[in-house]
């Protein structure tokens, strides 16, 4: 594999289930090394995603290419390259961390005493070298995380799909989950990494993929991915209730949608800051007093808002 070829390419990837489409001509490709990120609510698409790059179910239409095999007709030997670290925690309760490691190690091939070598440094790779003996059931939510993660990489795949893998963690665990997969990638894996936490994206991510409803809606850097929304400083008012409409008529700004049940709320997109003393004056005159503001520069979750009208942790269940 040469250094930075393309590991994962997809093509007008369609699904449904029943009435409702589930991914709507998706495309996407990843490189060796690189981290993409597949950012969107619950319900956009990011695990049908994943579960058809990783030969578990199969697309209405479209192609997958893994390290240029077609998902259709090399299913064999697509996973034997792949590492799959599902959101659900994908462990055997009645073993130890070790015995979950081996075993999974023995499904890929690997000899007893590879098995062995390859599971200590899976451990050791997710900080758990001193934890492989205990049972799954004493190990904390964290912990179950990070050996979730162990066993999608232990096998030291090419390419890695991981759906939510640091979700409900606490900070260590975290930190731990998301510099693996660093160093997974630095040494040249390609990862698809599924989340609606834009922190973890602008720490851990190359690129991102923003999906929503089943489709593409951005793509590029995270700077690329603001741009195309506008990234415009953003400027927000809470008032003690509702604001008359158009207040800040006759000011370049743009009024952005906010969450349900934020009354009182004004978020305004602003062409130019100039503006900011205008807008202070006109928002102390409507409420009586300056109401609490605040103004900072967009960050993916409000490129996010701005391009599809809700936020990210919004949705129905993937």
């Amino acid at each position: 594999m040469t250094p930075k070829s393309v590991v994962i390419e997809v093509q007008q990837l369609r699904k449904s289930y029943g009435a409702r489409l589930a991914l709507d001509c998706v495309a996407l490709d990843v490189r060796a090394g690189e981290v993409v990120a597949l950012l969107g609510p619950n319900g956009a698409g990011k695990t049908t995603t994943l579960s058809i790059l990783a030969t578990l179910i199969e697309p209405d239409a479209g192609t997958v290419r893994i390290v240029g095999l077609d998902t259709r007709t090399h299913r064999a030997a697509i996973r034997r390259r792949l590492g799959f670290v599902p959101q659900s925690i994908a462990l055997y309760p009645s073993l130890t961390g070790a015995q979950n490691l081996q075993l999974f190690l023995r499904m890929h091939g690997l000899d007893r005493a590879a098995a062995r070598d390859a599971c200590g440094k899976a451990l050791e790779a997710v900080g758990l070298a001193d934890r492989g003996d205990d049972p799954i059931a004493i190990l904390s939510g964290g912990m179950q995380r990070r050996l979730n993660l162990a066993c999608g990489l232990a096998h030291q795949p090419e390419v890695l799909l991981l759906d939510e893998p640091a979700i409900g963690v606490d900070p260590q665990s975290r930190d731990q989950i998301l510099r693996t997969i660093r160093g997974l990638a630095d040494a040249g894996a390609a990862a698809i990494y599924s989340t609606h936490y834009m922190e973890e994206v602008e720490r851990l991510c190359d690129r991102v993929l923003l999906i929503d409803k089943g489709r593409v809606i951005a793509s590029g850097t995270v700077a690329e991915v603001i741009a195309t929304a506008g990234g415009r400083p953003r400027i927000e008012f809470t008032f003690s209730a509702e604001a008359p409409a158009a207040w800040y008529k006759g000011i370049d700004a743009i009024e952005l949608p906010h969450p349900a049940g934020a009354a009182g709320r004004v978020a305004l997109a602003l062409a130019n800051v100039d503006a900011v003393p205008e807008l202070l004056q006109r928002a102390r005159q409507v409420a009586g007093g300056l109401p609490e503001f605040s103004i900072r520069t967009p960050n993916l979750s409000d490129a996010f808002m701005t391009l599809t009208g809700h936020s990210l942790r919004e949705g129905e269940p993937d």
